[in-house]
């Protein structure tokens, strides 16, 4: 017979009468439910409340998709809304992460450049150069392909670190004498779907390396000035969040049209004098501004002939070199 005790025990109203599954714990890995989908859209509905469905969906916190009144206003503000999105954070702190060890202990020097630039948004920067250092373009050839194909000068990624330090220590000479001078891209063809061919430049190393670098500190201004809605080209971002933002703004809101543009050959044809003058509304380090008008200027090396840029006059060319 069970005794008075043990039945108690056993039939007491704190046992649950749910039957226990074997092996389980509060510690172990469990599976996050996935969210519905809706109308058979099964990829980006699941995106939409989450990078990954299966990952970062219903089960897991993460930046919520808040559907509210349309603000009583045009413009950017208006348009994110309708995104299902909130506003932009500005930069995130792990873009201009330290990468290097030697960098890992002292404070991210481009803070101070990104709060300012959050806080003053028109002002323009006149001190930069000097976050152009050692450590940075160090932390750019880390950060670079490895299997990358070499450009004009020939030289790869291993090669180049085989004397890293000795190469670095030369090319961050070079900036601080202005005697730094950007080599010719090389341009190549890459195939596209509708059998037209793609120019594609290919810089020399050095060249990625130190432009990796003056991206790094642009970045910290040009990213509290990006809005949210904004995908191209920003670190961190890819195209298939710009199609969840999407998915989100025609399944959860009344949308009429959607519009589809591109613009031709843009970067063929892109003024690189206007591109100077925006540049200059945020940029005033003479030294940088310096740097991207080499780049613009250095020209480009298609099957042994040299093509320089036709919207630049000899005068201005001469005066980039120098």
């Amino acid at each position: 017979m069970i005794s008075e005790r043990h039945r108690k025990h056993r039939d007491g109203p704190a046992r649950s009468k749910t039957r226990h599954t074997c092996r389980t714990s509060t510690r172990e890995n469990q599976e996050i439910p996935k969210p519905p989908t809706t109308d058979g859209v099964t990829g980006r509905a699941g995106k939409a409340s989450g990078r990954e469905p299966a990952m970062d969906g219903m089960g897991k916190s993460d930046r919520s998709v808040v559907l509210t009144k349309l603000p009583n206003k045009a413009g950017s503000a208006a348009a994110e809304v309708m995104e299902g999105r909130g506003r932009a954070k500005g930069n995130r702190i792990e873009q201009n992460a330290l990468r290097t060890q030697s960098r890992a202990s002292a404070p991210n020097a481009l803070s101070r450049v990104r709060q300012r630039a959050k806080v003053h948004r028109g002002e323009r920067f006149t001190a930069l150069f000097h976050h152009v250092d050692i450590e940075r373009l160090r932390s750019a050839y880390f950060t670079s392909k490895k299997d990358a194909a070499p450009g004009t000068d020939g030289v790869t990624w291993k090669q180049y670190g085989e004397q890293l330090e000795e190469n670095l220590q030369g090319l961050h000479r070079r900036l601080r004498q202005r005697a730094y001078r950007a080599k010719p891209t090389r341009r190549a063809f890459i195939p596209k779907s509708d059998g037209q061919q793609r120019p594609l430049g290919i810089a020399a190393l050095e060249d990625k390396i130190v432009q990796r670098a003056v991206t790094e500190v642009l970045n910290a201004i040009y990213e509290e000035d990006f809005l949210g809605f904004s995908y191209g080209f920003r670190p961190g971002r890819k195209p298939h969040q710009a199609l969840d933002a999407l998915a989100v703004g025609i399944l959860r809101r009344k949308v009429n049209w959607v519009l589809d543009a591109d613009i031709r050959g843009f970067f063929d044809a892109i003024d690189h004098g206007w591109l100077a003058k925006f540049v200059g509304h945020r940029i005033a380090d003479t030294r940088i501004l310096r740097l991207i008008q080499k780049w613009l200027s250095a020209g480009v090396l298609e099957n042994g002939y040299m093509i320089m840029d036709p919207l630049l006059n000899p005068a201005k060319q001469e005066e980039a070199a120098a």
